[in-house]
């Protein structure tokens, strides 16, 4: 008996008798193994197998059996001989019979796997990596592969105490999933892959090698051994990169969401999020991978991920945030689906709880332990807040016309503002400075979204449902958020970019040398202004006279005239343009607001700054020269009244300013004079500029809104009159005093005459904004009036009944009631 039969099993008297494949499979192995695989009977194993593939199976189970003893023997050089032998059957053999062939394959590859020795480890997987890249002809409906993601993932996070030996054990767990992930994602019957039980494995083992050279690096060390010899495949790293993207790179639809997961718990698990630069290169990763129709997809997943850690810590919050800003980044320019106003949506109502969390801090601050840990807190939430705004700002200025326009209307829309429901609920929650705090972020993110965004109608980029709320912001007694408001306004309105030429008010000597670009003004904008122009000249009349306005105010205001100028001044405008100037001078000499010198002298810079500019713009050479004259004048005696001395520090003010001083102001009958001719109008200029009443005066922003509240509640229950008075006392009279809260007889007459004027030659579509405003308030104080006066009876039924020449109410329906023939209307 030869010790070839003997290590088969067989007696030696029969061992002629033996299958013709097990004596061919015998063969293959030499005495010593050290002589390695026998070619020669190779090649005829291999001959016998492609001529009689029905004995594949049988060979394989041979095999197999063989491969078992040496495994356990520890006769590892007759593994190595065996594997090999698989590998060139398996490559060789392509028919319908390699399937049994093929699960003595992977039983053996698993027997490999199981061991601990590193080396039949790392034969084992490249066995199988061998086996990855052939493509069959048919799908297999039983094989599996839930074991080899489990063994090759636990390589991955191999801790072996030698280095190169760990790392390439962790290099063969890698290149074997990246094979598990070839053989399996592009077959339908192996779709079980991406579900969860098996992406929660695969995705952390390819993070932790790319987190690992990532620590390292940041450590100040290598990535790869200097002197190991490892290239870009044998780095754990980069291959585990390369075989993260390949999987996402495969992702369908559907299985977005279990691929983006773990990558969000890994995250999470390792804290990762403070800092987040591993965790904003692992999306960008993905951004980059995945089919640009998908992203929207991560999205979702990210703003999902952020409301489920709302209560984490500042900074955590903040490095999520900032993921996402990398993702918009990169999506925004593609299909970002349905979205684009959740993402906002998500972003806004954190903001809010970052400003509740703040404040909330601050209002513990006294309590607190610890006082440098709560102010550590609040600069934290300070980090998120920016984070969060500077992800609206990027992502809404990437995205289309169309949509920004949206999201300009969306954000609007959550801005509290004095005197809607939205401003109630936000005052009573958090208060007025948090009120403001969000308002001034919000505010801060329009700027941003507004930034390069260019409408060709001003109607269509600034429709009232945005700018009405615009304008009661600008008229809060708060100069830095007057100063968004007009920034905003300039990012719409600027649509050739002079801003940057117009930067700084002062006294320009050459305005052709700026290079303005401008066109011709279009109709839909001619319309715009006859509609909104005077709202637009009120505010910036209002805005001027604001107490705590400082330098930046006044220079923004400038270019916010002159931008108006350019964009949309026609001969029309620019004669309101002048009327507005002159009562801006005029409400500086005559002060009836008690304005501080520094506010008057510094609306006087304005005015002396932009009528210089203007008249440069329309290229008038007689009204060019009486503003010089101005300036030359104010020049050498009141330097003050000048844009470049006046908001210098400690510029020397002086006590009053003279009204007789004529040649020192513009004098509306020399600028008429100058514009007189065809193209203007300028019998206009005599018409003084009195801002439109707006339904804002009456919400008075002066006072808070529940000290408004208050207010008309006090004034309700002290005038509210007897009832059996109610119908006796409405009056003419009483309607006329209740439209008229002037109460400055000295004053009356000068504006009945003033209004006389207004309607003999102001234009059409001012007189008609002036009687709309007019006729809205006389809506709203007879609605106030009916209120007090009619009350609903308590049951329909009843007849009407008049003793001594009073209503009984009790028992009249309303449809029956009497009213006093004035209050009909």
């Amino acid at each position: 008996m030869d010790s070839e039969s003997n290590e088969s099993g067989v007696c030696g008297c029969c061992g002629p008798l033996r299958p013709r494949y097990k004596r061919l499979v015998d063969n293959i192995f030499p005495e010593d193994p050290k002589d390695g695989l026998s070619k020669s009977d190779m090649e005829k194993l291999t001959f016998y197998a492609v001529s009689a593939p029905e004995k594949l199976d049988r060979i394989g189970a041979y095999l197999a059996d063989r491969l078992s003893r040496d495994v356990v023997r520890h006769r590892y050089g007759y593994v190595v001989i065996a594997m090999e032998a698989l590998d060139q059957l398996l490559m060789a053999c392509h028919s319908q019979s390699i399937k049994p062939f093929v699960e003595s394959f992977l039983h053996m590859v698993a027997k490999l796997l199981e061991s601990r020795e590193p080396d039949l480890q790392v034969l084992g997987t490249n066995s199988f990596v061998k086996f990855a890249n052939i493509e069959e002809d048919t799908p297999s409906y039983h094989r599996r592969y839930d074991f080899f993601v489990s063994q090759f993932s636990a390589m991955c996070h191999s801790t072996h105490e030698d280095p190169e030996t760990r790392t390439r054990i962790r290099v063969a767990g890698i290149k074997g999933l990246q094979g598990v992930v070839r053989k399996t994602v592009n077959d339908e019957l192996q779709a079980i892959i991406w579900e969860p039980q098996h992406m929660d494995k695969l995705i952390p083992s390819m993070l932790f090698n790319m987190q690992d050279a990532d620590d390292l690096d940041r450590a100040g060390h290598p990535s790869t051994p200097s002197g190991s010899g490892q290239d870009g495949e044998e780095n754990p790293a980069a291959l585990a990169e390369n075989c993260f993207r390949e999987l996402l790179g495969r992702a369908a639809y559907g299985n977005m969401k279990n691929a983006v997961r773990p990558v969000l718990v890994h995250l999470d698990n390792h804290h990762l999020w403070d800092p987040n630069e591993f965790a904003v290169s692992c999306f960008r990763i993905i951004m980059f991978s995945i089919q640009a129709q998908h992203s929207h997809h991560v999205i979702q997943q990210v703003l999902t991920h952020l409301d489920g850690n709302n209560k984490s810590t500042p900074r955590v919050r903040a490095g999520i945030v900032q993921v996402l800003l990398e993702t918009v980044a990169i999506a925004a320019k593609g299909s970002v689906g349905p979205t684009v106003l959740e993402v906002f949506n998500t972003l806004l109502k954190h903001l809010r709880m970052s400003v509740d969390f703040e404040l909330g801090d601050s209002s513990r601050r006294n309590s607190s332990s610890s006082v440098s840990s709560v102010r550590g807190r609040e600069s934290d939430e300070r980090i998120v807040q920016n984070a969060i705004i500077q992800t609206i700002g990027f992502f809404g200025g990437n995205l289309p016309d169309y949509q920004r326009a949206e999201v300009m209307m969306f954000i609007m829309g959550k801005v509290p503002v004095y005197g809607t429901p939205c401003h109630t609920l936000d005052t009573v929650k958090i208060g007025h400075q948090g009120t403001k705090r969000i308002q001034t972020m919000l505010l801060s993110s329009l700027i941003m979204v507004t930034s390069g965004f260019k409408s060709k109608s001003m109607s269509a980029a600034l429709p009232p449902p945005f700018l009405d709320p615009l304008f009661s912001i600008s008229l809060m007694e708060d100069s830095e958020l007057r100063q968004l408001v007009l920034e905003i306004l300039h990012n719409i309105i600027d649509r050739h970019d002079n801003r940057a030429k117009l930067r700084g008010i002062r006294i320009i000597p050459n305005v052709a040398a700026l290079k303005i670009k401008r066109e011709k003004i279009s109709k839909q904008d001619v319309a715009f202004m006859k509609k909104h122009g005077q709202q637009l000249y009120r505010h910036v009349y209002l805005g001027c006279k604001e107490e705590d306005n400082v330098h930046k105010n006044f220079e923004l205001l400038f270019t916010t005239l002159a931008i108006l100028t350019i964009e949309l001044a026609n001969e029309e405008v620019v004669i309101d343009l002048i009327r507005l100037s002159v009562a801006l001078q005029e409400m500086a000499l005559n002060n009836e607001e008690n304005m501080p010198m520094s506010i008057r002298c510094g609306i006087m810079a304005l005015v002396a700054a932009y009528l210089n500019f203007l008249s440069q713009m329309i290229a008038n050479p007689p009204f060019c020269q009486h503003v010089s004259k101005v300036i030359e004048l104010r020049n050498m005696d009141a330097p003050y009244l000048l844009p470049e001395h006046i908001f210098r520090d400690k510029c020397p003010l002086p006590e009053s300013l003279d009204k007789d001083d004529r040649q020192l102001y513009f004098q509306t009958a020399d600028m008429a004079e100058c514009l007189a001719g065809p193209g203007y109008n300028a019998e206009r200029l005599s018409i003084p500029y009195i801002p439109q009443v707006t339904d804002e005066d009456r919400l008075t922003r002066r006072k808070s809104f529940v000290d408004t509240i208050s207010l008309q509640v006090d004034i309700m229950s002290s005038s509210l009159p007897d009832k059996s008075e109610l119908a006796e006392e409405i009056t003419f009279e009483t309607l006329k005093k209740a439209i008229d809260t002037t109460g400055l007889e000295e004053q009356e007459r000068e504006k009945r005459r003033q209004v006389m004027e207004k309607f003999q030659k102001a234009p059409f579509e001012e007189i008609a904004a002036h009687c709309e405003s007019k006729a809205n308030m006389l809506h709203d104080r007879l609605a106030q009036i009916f209120e007090l006066t009619i009350r609903p009876p308590p049951s329909p039924s009843g007849v009407v009944s008049i003793s001594a020449g009073h209503t009984q109410h009790p028992s009249v329906p309303v449809y029956e009631m009497k009213f006093p023939d004035l209050c009909v209307y």
